[in-house]
């Protein structure tokens, strides 16, 4: 199943700058980490923004829950999720 999430980083101005770098660092050892097992085949930054857009490629409603919530920075995004599913006129 594919999904496309935006997400969207919002941290609070008064955040620990030492706590913040370090749950930084863990948020790209794990982006990486899904990145490199396939659940994670796309990631793109929004220019200007602190957020991405993302394709993740997961079983199940389930799995892409717990994927998103293993993120590090988790608890301070905002996220929009989408179900994607082939068009009719794709050449895929």
């Amino acid at each position: 199943m594919l999904f496309c999430v935006e997400m969207t980083v919002k941290i609070p101005l008064d955040s620990d700058p030492v706590k913040m770098d370090e749950i930084k660092r863990a948020e790209k050892a794990r982006a990486i980490e899904l990145q490199q097992s396939g659940k994670w085949p796309h990631l793109w930054r929004v220019t200007g923004q602190y957020s991405n857009i993302s394709i993740f490629d997961v079983e199940s409603n389930n799995e892409l829950h717990e994927l998103l919530m293993s993120l590090p920075l988790f608890p301070y995004m905002q996220m929009k999720v989408t179900a994607l599913s082939t068009h009719p006129s794709s050449i895929r």
